[in-house]
């Protein structure tokens, strides 16, 4: 999304600030680029675009806000449809279509979601262990954690925590 032509940088879409900004920094220090980018949680990529999509569709419907609501502050437990849907305020069955319909993914697989992305936060920005933090999202070991982190983005613990 950043566009380098005739001495003029552009960039386009939502977000799009955050990748001209380090496209800038990239230019005259790559390694405080990655510094800045691993600060930021910025994946490495060339486009925040793939975020900012479903983040906003998931975020424009009163539905699947409280059920991101009541899943984020419960990544420690494990999950229940029906506890879900009854703290939503609606029936299992439609809690299912909505998010199917908004996000294609099913309540436990969004759950899921929300599980690894607090994971690699985690991975990221402290110095728990592995253990530790499977435990903190809801995981009974840092093997199923580890399984899934690499099933989920294809990515090892090792990759997680080391700088960009």
């Amino acid at each position: 999304m950043v566009v380098n032509s005739s001495g003029f940088v552009t960039a386009g879409a939502a977000l799009a600030h955050i990748d001209l900004a380090l496209w800038l920094i990239r230019r005259s220090s790559p390694s405080v680029a990655e510094l800045a980018a691993r600060f930021l949680l910025v994946e490495p990529r060339s486009s925040q675009a793939i975020f900012a999509i479903p983040d906003h569709l998931a975020h424009a419907d009163p539905l699947v806000q409280r059920f991101e609501c009541w899943a984020r502050h419960r990544l420690n437990k494990g999950f229940s449809l029906s506890e879900a849907a009854s703290s939503a305020g609606t029936s299992a069955r439609t809690l299912s279509r909505r998010l199917h319909a908004v996000l294609g993914k099913s309540p436990l697989s969004y759950f899921q979601d929300l599980r690894v992305e607090h994971a690699v936060h985690l991975l990221r920005t402290s110095n728990d262990s592995i253990e530790r933090i499977a435990a903190q999202v809801g995981y009974a070991d840092g093997t199923t954690l580890r399984a899934l982190l690499r099933r989920k983005i294809g990515r090892a613990v090792s990759e997680l925590r080391k700088p960009y």
